[in-house]
């Protein structure tokens, strides 16, 4: 029998594995979502896709007879992973957002290089923010770099990172965490 692969990254690899595509996220109203990633975010809205016409996602996704996607869209993220948006009819959904302590994706983070400005950006449209900007902590502390949560209007939780220093745990390994490239390159 094969050993299950270690937390250290030992064992098997995914074939092929180049990196976080896209992420999903269900919201209620997807011209609300839209509009904030789009206009207040800078995403860029790639297309809409027709929902499917029948019971495909109970197949696909294992979600509850009944449920239907409602619309679909595919945002582009400057140079991170892109965002798919779909807008789902369920008949048990939960009309609150999952909080970061609930199991699942905790939260979405977006690099930007100057973390005031991104901050007070969003603090003029509205957008809740939690406490903060704060300081990396431990391994991923350095000169400047930086974090604060902010609250979208249905309750998604977004990170907006910068980490412009060396992280200290760079000191220690070779390994290193992947960042978006700026965006005129």
């Amino acid at each position: 029998m094969d050993e299950p692969p270690t937390a250290t990254g030992e064992g098997t690899s995914l074939p092929g594995l180049r990196g976080v595509d896209h992420v999903g996220i269900t919201v209620p109203d997807i011209e609300q979502a839209t509009a904030f990633f789009v206009d207040v975010l800078g995403c860029e809205l790639l297309y809409e896709r027709e929902p499917p016409r029948d019971d495909s996602p109970r197949d696909r996704l294992g979600v509850p007879a009944g449920s239907r996607i409602q619309a679909v869209r595919f945002l582009r993220s400057a140079n991170g992973a892109n965002i798919e948006l779909f807008e789902f009819y369920s008949p048990d959904q939960r009309e609150d957002f999952p909080r970061p302590s609930d199991v699942g994706i905790q939260h979405l983070a977006v690099y930007v290089d100057d973390l005031d400005a991104a901050a007070a950006h969003l603090h003029r449209h509205g957008v809740e923010l939690m406490s903060g900007p704060n300081p990396l902590p431990g391994p991923e502390a350095g000169e400047g770099n930086r974090f604060i949560y902010t609250r979208t209007p249905w309750g998604l939780t977004v990170e907006l990172i910068s980490y412009p220093a060396p992280m200290t745990y760079e000191q220690h390994s070779d390994a290193r965490r992947w960042r978006p490239m700026p965006t005129d390159q």
